[in-house]
């Protein structure tokens, strides 16, 4: 029961976050042109190693669970980037189906969900490491 709580409370913050952040940026000038640009990770994010094992059926699960309550509002539920409050913002959310996004290392994929970049929020400080790999464990399995 405590769990259900806070993955809705979890769940209610990211909404808020989005619809804020949607809201409080313009949709033309200065931002919109800086975020419509490629986002690249640092090159030292490609030579971290995930320390989960791809194929560990128990971190993917996790990741999905997580992956329900942190992502899928934004990413949709096949990661589509189609999900209900992706759709207000600028730039839309990444489609994590496709072969560009699939193709970056699995440390990029860390670094982007633990920096962030608006309207994404960085989740350095609310999701903890292992469970960020869990996340990048289940999104490989989008493709």
């Amino acid at each position: 029961m405590k769990t259900k709580k806070v993955l809705i409370s979890l769940t209610s913050t990211a909404l808020l976050y989005v619809l804020l952040v949607s809201f409080a940026y313009p949709t033309n000038g200065r931002y919109e042109t800086e975020q419509q640009k490629k986002w690249v990770a640092p090159a030292s994010a490609d030579k971290m190693v995930n320390p989960i094992k791809g194929d560990d059926a128990k971190a993917i699960a996790s990741g999905k669970k997580l992956y329900k309550v942190m992502c899928f509002v934004c990413h949709g539920a096949k990661g589509k980037g189609d999900g209900m409050a992706g759709a207000g913002l600028t730039p839309k959310p990444t489609n994590l189906t496709t072969e560009a996004f699939q193709s970056q290392s699995d440390g990029a994929i860390f670094w982007k969900i633990a920096e962030g970049r608006a309207p994404m929020a960085s989740y350095k400080n609310s999701i903890p490491e292992k469970k960020r790999w869990e996340i990048i464990n289940y999104i490989r399995t989008l493709k």
